[in-house]
């Protein structure tokens, strides 16, 4: 460094700290770039040239190993606060780009060292920023140094996908794919990770759904395999339970499919740091088709990702036809409306025998200023549809039997296989501890405790997987019993008692009725119109009268009211009731007649009671007939119990109506009182 640039430093600057900044961008650097790391340390002698002593010059070397454009060095954040402080005279780096290689961390370091007077030392000089010429000279090394890595960065990167394009680079593999000597992508030669693996797709392809296939593994007892990343056993496979995320991500994998993907995700940075987005298929960098084998095709594989795209669609997307759930609507998923062309949804509601569906197109989940198209019970177009699915399947109810039946013994074989499979791998691992605590030396104590507990453990899980798969082939020979099979062709051959089992869950006639239909157009006028196309293009079109209200299917009868009404002329309520109930009739739920319930059906159909009847022809109540006769109301009840008047009971409480020209009859005469008026009595006191 050339003297005269030496009086740039002032006694100001020595009185305080001079700070030396060490960075390598990889840890491989650290380690292969040693000359590198070397000539930075040696910045000491540097300041101690410049004038600054031994104890006054602090070495930050934190940041060895990261990368000059991260946000995240500790080392350069604790150096800016320093100078923000004021406590450094002089800051000295091997070149700009061990400080910083992005403009904001440079130019914000700067700004700060232009206002605590601090000076920047590199190969080339000593700068102070607070002077414009050598403020505009960092300047352009900060700008020099984020191009040059953007130019290194665009360079590796070119070569990259270069060699993606052809389907060449070499990408870390998912379970199940492994790179031969010449570093091609092959299948995983272990038998039980591809049984594994073909099996997630076999079970997805039967019940259409992740979490269905993620539950039948751990219905099963059944592991998948998951290969270790980093750390001491890198490389391995480890056996865990699977989840329906695994196998979402399994499902949209291309690699799966034989094919080369690169570019499927990007990342972007946030505010808040690097984020992860998925890229739409035409933005993917490169995709190479039957680039290596795969478990499925690349046809099956769209088709997967379809099924899980219905089955994660959000509320009012325009086409769906997700997977069967357990609720008892039968056309979930497969009705469209005839108005709008869009799936209709399905709400339930809770009613005394259970849940009963209802379909509806509502657009204004798409279109808010928009009315709903039409809302249907679910009840009458269920068994319309079953009805239709009894007549076209009942002819091949024996040949879908059967092979229903195939299908259950090749699951069933299959997950035998794979649990020996588990047994002959457990018998393995505690073979192999075995084997190892055997070869220890005896009185090496703490080598040989570890390995039997190895040993131990390995015991463990074998029980426990030789348990397993003697408790699944125990239910296998129970679903094997010849008489099993015999009782369930003879079930197909009424297949109508079949379907109408109330024991048949509701998703498996779902699933029958997905194999035959394509889906159902319905359009809701006069009457309800159902068009029916099947799998293979045959259609169908079925009429309906439109079902009733839940307030008409709980109305009274017509004939029933009209003789309620000719009863209530003459009887009370719980009159009507009971002669009602005698002949047979119910209330419009099914329920027998009661007071109350004939009062609430009067209401109804604006019907007059007895009461209102006797008033209309003139009768009067007890206190008209009190005010009429100048006695009190408890004088008409004495005179009604005595029987000098007489009156109509006319409501349940025992309430009576008298005539208007109701007067009491006189008393008859007692026996006592006839008595004393026709005898006399002699002067001596006897009778006469």
């Amino acid at each position: 460094m050339s003297v005269e640039l030496h009086h740039k430093v002032t006694a100001s600057h020595l009185a305080r700290r001079a700070f030396v900044y060490v960075r390598q961008s990889t840890l491989r650097q650290v380690f292969e770039n040693t000359e590198s790391t070397k000539r930075q340390y040696d910045l000491q002698k540097t300041a101690a040239t410049l004038g600054w002593r031994a104890e006054q010059i602090v070495v930050i070397d934190s940041d060895l190993g990261v990368s000059g454009a991260s946000k995240d060095r500790e080392g350069f954040q604790r150096l800016v606060g320093e100078v923000g402080l004021g406590h450094a005279g002089i800051v000295l780096s091997l070149e700009v780009s061990r400080l910083a290689r992005n403009s904001s961390d440079w130019h914000q370091l700067l700004e700060i060292c232009g206002m605590t007077d601090t000076l920047i030392v590199d190969e080339s000089g000593v700068y102070d920023p607070s002077q414009f010429n050598d403020r505009l000279l960092l300047g352009l090394k900060g700008t020099m140094s984020e191009a040059e890595l953007h130019v290194m960065r665009a360079r590796l990167r070119g070569g990259l996908l270069n060699k993606a394009r052809r389907g060449e680079l070499e990408c870390q593999l998912p379970i199940g794919f492994v790179h031969d000597d010449h570093g091609r992508v092959v299948i995983d030669p272990d038998q039980q990770v591809q049984q594994s693996v073909r099996l997630v797709f076999h079970t997805f392809a039967r019940t259409g759904a992740a979490c269905a296939t993620a539950s039948h593994f751990r219905a099963q007892g059944l592991r998948f395999p998951t290969r270790v990343h980093g750390g001491a056993h890198h490389g391995e496979v480890e056996w865990r339970v699977l989840s329906a995320q695994r196998v979402t991500d399994m499902l949209h994998n291309p690699c799966y499919a034989g094919a080369f993907a690169f570019g499927r995700r990007q990342l972007r940075r946030t505010v808040t740091g690097r984020r992860s987005h998925s890229m739409p298929r035409d933005q993917w960098l490169a995709l190479v088709l039957d680039a290596h084998p795969g478990y499925v095709t690349w046809a099956e594989r769209e088709q997967h990702v379809a099924r899980l795209r219905e089955t994660a669609r959000a509320f009012g997307s325009e086409e769906w036809h997700g997977p069967p759930r357990e609720g008892p609507a039968l056309l979930q998923g497969l009705l469209v409306c005839g108005v709008c062309g869009a799936s209709m949804n399905v709400r339930y509601h809770n009613r005394r025998n259970g849940l009963v569906p209802s379909y509806g197109c509502w657009r204004s989940a798409q279109h808010p200023t928009a009315a709903s198209c039409s809302a249907i019970p679910g009840a009458a177009l269920d068994t319309a549809i079953g009805d239709l699915l009894l007549d076209s399947l009942t002819p091949m109810a024996i040949e879908v039997a059967l092979a229903v039946e195939q299908e259950i013994r090749a699951r069933i074989d299959q997950g035998d296989h794979l649990c020996a499979q588990q047994v002959e791998r457990a018998r393995y691992e505690a073979d192999s501890a075995r084997r190892r605590f055997v070869k220890v030396d005896p009185d090496n104590r703490l080598v040989a405790a570890s390995l039997e507990a190895e040993w131990n453990a390995a015991l463990l899980l074998l029980a426990d997987a030789e348990q397993t798969l003697e408790r699944k082939r125990r239910e296998q020979r129970e679903v094997r019993d010849p008489r099993e099979r015999d009782r369930m062709l003879a079930l197909t051959k009424d297949f109508p008692t079949l379907w109408r089992d109330p024991t048949l869950p509701s998703r498996e006639r779902k699933r029958i009725i997905r194999l035959l239909i394509e889906d159902v157009t319905v359009h809701k006028g006069q009457q309800i119109t159902l068009n029916v196309r099947f799998r293979g293009g045959a259609t169908s079109t079925l009429t309906l009268q439109l079902p009733r209200m839940h307030w008409e299917l709980r109305k009274t009868e017509a004939a029933v009211v009209v003789e309620l009404d000719g009863l209530l002329a003459e009887h009370t309520s719980s009159e009507v009731a009971a002669i009602l109930n005698a002949r047979g009739h119910t209330t419009g739920t099914g329920a027998a007649f009661q007071p109350s319930s004939v009062n609430s059906i009067a209401a109804s159909y604006h019907l007059e009671t007895l009461g209102h009847r006797l008033r209309g022809q003139g009768m009067i109540t007890v206190q008209q007939l009190a005010a009429r006769l100048g006695v009190r109301v408890e004088t008409i009840h004495s005179y009604q119990r005595t029987g000098r008047i007489h009156g109509r009971i006319y409501n349940d409480k025992g309430a009576r109506m008298y005539n208007p020209d109701t007067r009491p009859e006189s008393p008859a005469p007692s026996r006592r009182t006839t008595t004393s008026a026709s005898t006399s009595r002699s002067p001596q006191g006897g009778a006469v």
